[in-house]
């Protein structure tokens, strides 16, 4: 599979590891930044462009997901939804990596880099890579709800005040 992999200065040590990790379990990572330290970087290009390339694998046929890092997960998570089709959701255990994937088709996680270890990490990402999405009826059209909002600005048969 492949792993697109955004962060900031916040998760960037934290980022080298677990790209490690993912190489060394067979999944090709592609790396959207940074490359280097600076303190004063910001991080929602580099997770726009993680999720961007997740979307545009996806829409090829491409097996791939997304993770993004930061101090807290709650602003990398923020930008990764920006983007259209991206469905980024935060992570803060086990059950959450399992039912973002199983429940919500997330195609995208963010990890708070400065809330877990590099261990609990690899564990988080591990459990979302190998958690099928159920394709249940009421799943699906939760999603499929998310989606026409997200172009529309409306769902149909529903009031969105």
């Amino acid at each position: 599979m492949r792993i697109h992999i955004g962060t900031d200065h916040a998760g960037l040590e934290f980022s080298r590891d677990l790209q490690r990790h993912l190489e060394a379990a067979g999944h090709e990572v592609v790396d959207h930044g940074p490359k280097t330290y600076d303190p004063l970087d910001d991080y929602p290009s580099f997770c726009i462009n993680a999720a961007r390339a997740v979307v545009a694998d996806q829409g090829v046929g491409v097996d791939a997901l997304g993770v993004v890092f930061g101090g807290s997960g709650n602003g990398e998570q923020i930008a990764a939804n920006k983007v259209r089709g991206a469905r980024a959701a935060l992570v803060w255990n086990l059950p959450t990596a399992q039912l973002a994937r199983e429940h919500n088709d997330a195609n995208v996680i963010s990890i708070g880099a400065r809330q877990h270890t590099v261990d609990e990490a690899k564990a988080f990402i591990d459990a979302f890579i190998a958690q099928p999405y159920t394709h249940e009826e009421r799943h699906a059209r939760r999603i499929a709800q998310l989606a026409e909002y997200e172009i529309t600005g409306e769902i149909a048969g529903r009031v969105i005040d």
